[in-house]
């Protein structure tokens, strides 16, 4: 029997992503997990692909911009299970000092149990002053 992810290991995952504890975060991604950024050369932004190289990519989140929560986190799974959506609002400090503040959600696809596509979609907004 193939386990189910659910809405609290969505919310488990954010709160790790608020905590900076890449361990934890990773838990619930497949090894061949695909992540699609929200910016980019291309219309679905950059694409990042595999485990290993995601994790890397939520670091450098947090090495450029120390203080980043994903605030007033909420997450969905389909019927089905094999759906799951998370909505939050970003709020970051940006490397030179200015503010920002936007709301987006992730779209994921889940597998066995596992995000096996993690879709990052938010507003876009300039950024604010500190």
């Amino acid at each position: 029997m193939s386990k189910t992810l659910t809405a609290d290991d969505l919310k488990a995952t954010f709160d790790a992503f608020n905590r900076h504890a890449i361990e934890d975060v990773m838990t619930h991604f497949a090894e061949d997990c695909v992540f699609f950024t929200v910016a980019g050369d291309h219309a679905y932004g950059n694409k990042v692909e595999g485990r290993e190289a995601i994790a890397k990519a939520f670091q450098g989140v947090w090495t450029a911009m120390p203080d980043v929560q994903w605030a007033d986190h909420e997450h969905f799974i389909s019927e089905d299970g094999s759906r799951g959506v998370s909505q939050w609002t970003f709020k970051a400090t940006n490397p030179d000092g200015t503010r920002i503040e936007v709301q987006g959600v992730d779209l994921f696809r889940i597998r066995d149990g596992k995000i096996v596509e993690k879709q990052a979609i938010r507003k876009q907004r300039p950024p604010v002053a500190a």
